[in-house]
């Protein structure tokens, strides 16, 4: 019986040391983790996945980071190891890692040595940090840095100090050297271009100013060449010469190209026709056009047409091509109208007046797109680009640069509007009194009124605002800055992804926007209000003084409301210009006119008066009604994109903010969600003084009698068992 029982218990040991290996080898081979965290802050987000996952070239990354660091050193390391192990799961055989020991304790001379050499080659320098031994704050350096190796590029973090953000930076590298390279190479449809020239252009172009275009066919066709090789052979090329003037119209309309048509012409014994030339680019289920001829409206001298430059028309359709097939990163910034600048004007800094610049707004754009300078008063805004950036313009714009603006909308080019409603004139040097405010008023604003959203002339001022902290000599304490209010949680809309953790934003001089819903409704347009001030909010309209010492809340509360600060517009918009005259284009002076007139490559003498194009002829299709699915984000504040309101890191909410919105607007909705998860700050729900009180009393007064209760009832439960014990023992 005993040797029964001894063989049962040796079994169930053996069995269950079986069971105990299989476990581990199965948690060895089958390795996974659960992130619990409200935002998954300790797991790959989908765009991080995706980028990773697309390689197709080997990428290898070195880590140069020193061993045995303190707290909180420690744990960036431990997280950015955890953070590799999840890249190279989602990475296969293209993603390789590797932590290289710098440490300086190890002495000198060996494989430390030559890895501290080897950081240095790639840039990698040593960083001073604080630790604190035996009640002592000292300072050590300490290597914490990576390289990104992909082909012959490198890109380079030089200093991991922190956790917070490391995710986006490590994503946005590598994006940053996979995008063009591994796209083209993964790329399994290739994007058909499409020339249609129509042979009978050739016969009325000299009468029109364009003595050279039979010559131009031949140029387009050497430049889509010229593209294709430079983009490994992505592209096929056609060309098509159309005739029948059903078929023009057609393609005509369905890609809104311009047409031409003319009657007879006796005095050049040319008979009646129709032409197209335009180029359609395809790929998948997008499309887009390049027009070769466009007509201007010029004053006095009318309509006159020109074809399109050679080295511009090769740049368009790279950036075209680029942005169909995912890699575009090119942004557009308007440079002109008074707009701010990107980098101060020295001059005016020389001078004691403010440089206007936005370098950190600069650096962080620049940090994942390529800034392309708009300048609109002597180009048109190129199709190439995913979006534009109009950054407070104060000088007017002419009814054709309102139609190039409008244009390019409907062409599918994303617009960031962001305005002031005043412009702020300091006195010169010796002059007497305060600053004072002008209106600004550059026409922009009924483009904005007719898509669905108006800006009033004025400024949002709130209870709940920044609070200036005072001096001594002041009289101490703090000062509430009323018009630049505090954007709480409470105020901001978190549906969209791209707004999902920015609980909190800083504005600044801003002015109120006002939702034309009945237009909204009536053109189908998504709009999404993004913040709002509080409800404790109230306006400062007609004489504008910012002096804080003369500003102070209303007394009567029905003068406080809450006002709509930011909206993103998404959908088909209607031109502004629809059913009106296309406008014309300013000339400044005689010999700008000619040049305007000049047709490419064409010599002086050769020159063709608008005035002289032949009667009858007409242009179709020159004016877009009705845009591609575009995006319109529209904000009344550009002083949230000075230095003094944003951080070149990147990690406060308004510059966090900004960033979600350039890149929801260029496409990348993934990216801006990732940023999001990784905003850290998330302040205390607002209550009010009697819930504060009544949490304050509970935890003083209401606990300690829970606690009292509850122990009452325990020494009464106890009780009663013992005396039902005594009672049973008894009978």
């Amino acid at each position: 019986m005993n040797n029964s029982s001894n063989k049962q218990k040796y079994f169930k040991f053996f069995l269950y040391a079986v069971v105990v290996i299989l476990m581990n080898i199965v948690g060895i081979t089958m390795f996974f983790r659960m992130d619990l965290t409200q935002s998954r802050i300790y797991s790959l987000s989908p765009a991080s996945n995706e980028v990773v996952s697309t390689l197709s070239e080997p990428l290898s990354i070195k880590v140069f980071f020193s061993k045995n660091l303190p707290a909180p050193h420690n744990n960036t390391e431990r997280y950015l190891r955890d953070l590799l192990e999840e890249y190279a799961s989602k990475g296969g055989k293209y993603f390789n890692y590797k932590f290289y020991d710098v440490s300086p304790e190890q002495g000198l001379g060996g494989k430390t040595d030559e890895n501290r050499d080897a950081a240095r080659d790639y840039g990698i320098q040593p960083v001073q940090i604080r630790i604190i031994e035996n009640d002592e704050v000292k300072f050590k350096n300490a290597y914490m840095g990576l390289v990104l190796i992909h082909g012959d590029l490198i890109e380079k973090l030089p200093a991991i100090t922190s956790a917070d953000g490391l995710e986006y930076k490590l994503t946005t590298a590598i994006q940053k050297l996979n995008n063009k390279v591994s796209t083209y190479l993964r790329l399994k449809d290739k994007v058909n271009i499409r020339m249609y020239l129509s042979s009978s252009l050739n016969t009325v172009a000299p009468l029109i100013g364009l003595d050279q275009f039979t010559e131009f066919g031949a140029q387009v066709k050497s430049i889509i060449k010229e593209v294709n090789d430079k983009n490994l052979g992505i592209t096929t090329f056609e060309h098509i010469d159309l005739k029948e003037k059903s078929e023009i119209d057609k393609i005509a309309k369905t890609h809104e190209l311009m047409a031409l048509s003319w009657p007879d012409i006796h005095e050049s014994s040319l008979a009646a026709g129709s032409g197209l030339a335009g180029i359609v680019l395809e790929y998948k289920e997008q499309n887009s056009t390049i027009p070769l001829i466009s007509a201007i409206e010029l004053p006095i001298i009318g309509t006159t047409y020109q074809v399109a430059q050679p080295s511009a028309l090769k740049e368009e359709i790279s950036d075209v091509i680029e942005k169909m097939i995912g890699i575009n990163k090119d942004i557009g910034f308007l440079a002109d109208h008074g707009t701010h600048q990107l980098v101060p004007d020295r001059f005016a800094m020389m001078q004691g007046r403010p440089g206007g610049g936005m370098q950190a707004f600069n650096q962080l754009l620049s940090s994942r797109y390529s800034i392309k300078n708009i300048n609109l008063k002597e180009n048109d805004i190129p199709d190439g680009i995913n979006c534009l950036v109009i950054a407070r313009p104060t000088e007017p714009f002419s009814d054709y640069e309102l139609f190039q603006i409008d244009q390019a909308l409907m062409r599918g080019t994303n617009i960031a509007f962001i305005s002031d409603s005043f412009n702020e004139i300091i006195p010169q040097q010796g002059g007497f009194g305060g600053p004072r405010w002008e209106p600004i008023d550059t026409g922009l604003t009924k483009l904005l009124s007719h898509y669905g959203v108006d800006i009033k002339k004025a400024y949002v001022l709130d209870k709940s605002s920044y609070k200036q902290p005072l001096s001594r000599n002041q009289g101490g304490g703090e000062q509430a800055i009323y018009f630049a209010p505090v954007i709480t949680n409470e105020a901001i809309n978190t549906d969209p992804d791209y707004m999902d953790n920015i609980k909190g934003l800083v504005a600044m001089q801003i002015s109120p926007l006002v939702l034309n819903e009945e237009r909204i409704k009536k053109n189908n347009i998504k709009a999404t209000r993004l913040y709002s001030s509080s409800d404790k909010a109230w306006l400062m309209e007609g004489s504008i003084n910012l002096n804080p010492m003369f500003i102070s809340p209303p007394a009567n509360e029905a003068e406080f409301s809450s006002f709509d600060l930011a909206y993103m517009l998404e959908g088909s918009f209607t031109s502004y210009f629809k059913g009106k005259k296309i406008p014309e284009k300013k000339a400044e002076n005689k010999e700008s006119e000619e040049k305007i007139d000049e047709p490419i490559n064409a010599p002086e003498k050769e020159k063709t008066k608008a005035s002289a194009l032949p009667k009858g002829l007409v242009a179709e299709n020159r004016l877009i009604e009705s845009s591609k699915p575009a995006k319109l984000f529209i904000m009344a504040s550009s002083q949230m994109l000075q230095d003094n309101m944003l951080d070149p890191e990147g990690r406060s909410t308004n510059a966090t903010f900004l960033l979600n919105i350039i890149d929801y607007l260029n496409g990348e909705e993934k990216i801006a969600q990732m940023r999001s998860k990784q905003q850290t700050l998330n302040p205390i729900v607002q209550t009010t003084p009697f819930t504060k009180g009544f949490i304050k009393s509970f935890n003083i007064m209401a606990l300690p009698a829970l606690v009292v209760v509850f122990g009452f009832g325990v020494l009464i439960k106890r009780n009663r068992r013992k005396k039902t014990i005594a009672t049973r023992f008894k009978s």
